[in-house]
């Protein structure tokens, strides 16, 4: 059994440093840079083309117009002076009131599934920060915008007027009804996530207009592209995803709604032994930002008939995969996480310390990370073990993240049977 959770050896601060990887889902030149404040415009921008060249080109964004658009925003000027030098990572980012910002590739990803048109007049329902307004904004003719959170609402018009994303109509109320006023519209996208769409989003679609939108519980999403022909809603899936959920109307609607505590210290791990059917040739279902593995049928697997392989030829290149779960940690004392593991040829990733490993990010009701334990990483080539680690949990946890894959390194890892349980002070789970 590999585990690590806290120590202050030189060893252990790499496994950090390779965690941090991990956790901001980006590639290791990005991770060098100062502090924003103390970078010149030039600098900044090169971190912008470094972002979308090494990881936004990499994930399959094509668009080269979305692409130029990524390099173009100044994604900073979005966040919160406290997250700023986190800005060009590939992650998503508290903004406050438990919202976030979405990661770049799920911005650029979304933005290119739109098939964004010069003449196109756009509603986005769920404005956050603006940072997808202002990415819209050079594509198209006109993005009409909705945030139902009063301060973010006020913020983002402030942030967009200032930078004469003056195309951008931003108004303050619930999403769930969309913008009559100035419908049809050609596109609509949406950045939180409800359970069903909202009719009134489809009302105000035009014929031959798409629609981007995740749906699904709290932590079990589906990034739709919605085609609207004819009057009939035409439905492509495009990937697992994790947004907020979406609240007003579309929470009151939802019996058993997704921005619930349902589920809290009862963590379910979907798909966790992976003999669900691929969702693509590539995509598995349960799991989000997926990058470089596939489901491997052996009669050798741990557990039933698949298991999951994670693999990378490129030095510092992602190859991983995230899930999302429920946790209180004014009632839990701890997680355990239980999985089989086996690698095979496993090296370290831009000389840094090998990094494959299971990690699990703890976060608070506002997104705001806690801090992170992990079992790993492994080296070289081992055979199947059956790994444990049981993880603390922090009192003001509300939510968490697991995480899987090589992070970076090169060479072969394969994960089996992913199980999470709650720990409670007469928990015994054995050995």
């Amino acid at each position: 059994m590999n585990s690590q959770t806290r120590s202050s050896s030189p060893t252990t601060t790499r496994i950090r440093a390779t965690l941090w990887l991990a956790v901001v889902v980006s590639f290791s030149p990005l991770l060098t840079s100062r502090p924003v404040h103390s970078q010149t415009d030039e600098q900044l921008a090169r971190r912008r083309r470094e972002m979308v060249d090494k990881v936004i080109v990499d994930a399959g964004v094509r668009d080269e117009r979305v692409l130029e658009a990524m390099r173009t925003v100044p994604r900073h000027l979005f966040v919160p002076r406290a997250q700023r030098d986190r800005a060009y990572f590939d992650m998503a980012l508290p903004i406050g009131d438990q919202q976030t910002i979405s990661s770049p590739f799920i911005v650029a990803l979304m933005t290119e599934s739109l098939a964004p048109q010069p003449t196109d007049r756009v509603l986005e329902i769920g404005t956050g920060s603006g940072y997808q307004a202002a990415v819209l904004s050079g594509l198209v003719k006109e993005v009409y915008s909705i945030e139902i959170v009063e301060r973010l609402g006020r913020q983002a018009k402030r942030t967009l007027s200032k930078w004469k994303y003056d195309n951008v109509h931003v108004r303050i109320g619930d999403g769930f009804s969309g913008w009559p006023e100035h419908a049809p519209f050609d596109k609509v996208i949406v950045t939180c996530s409800p359970q069903a769409v909202p009719e009134p989003l489809v009302d105000q679609l035009s014929d031959g207009g798409r629609m981007v939108v995740p749906v699904g519980q709290r932590y079990q999403q589906t990034l739709y592209l919605l085609s609207k022909m004819n009057g009939e809603m035409q439905e492509e899936t495009l990937r697992p995803t994790l947004f907020v959920p979406m609240t007003g109307k579309a929470l009151a609607n939802e019996a058993g709604s997704n921005g619930s505590d349902e589920g809290f210290n009862r963590p379910q791990i979907a798909n966790g032994s992976f003999e669900e059917e691929m969702i693509s040739a590539d995509l598995i279902p349960g799991w989000y930002y997926q990058r470089q593995l596939h489901r491997v049928a052996d009669s050798q697997s741990p557990h039933q008939a698949h298991h999951l392989r994670f693999e990378n030829e490129t030095p510092g290149r992602a190859s991983h995969a995230l899930q999302g779960f429920s946790v209180d940690g004014r009632e839990a004392t701890g997680l355990v996480i239980r999985a089989w593991v086996r690698s095979e040829a496993v090296q370290a990733g831009d000389n840094r310390e090998p990094a494959p490993c299971i990690a699990v990010t703890f976060y608070d009701a506002e997104q705001r990370e806690l801090g992170h334990q992990w079992l790993g990483p492994w080296h070289g080539t081992q055979s199947w073990q059956q790994v444990k680690l049981t993880a603390n949990v922090p009192r003001q946890s509300r939510h968490g993240i697991l995480r899987v894959g090589l992070f970076g390194a090169v060479g072969q890892f394969d994960v089996d049977h992913l199980q999470l349980e709650f720990v409670s002070k007469t928990a015994d789970f054995g050995p």
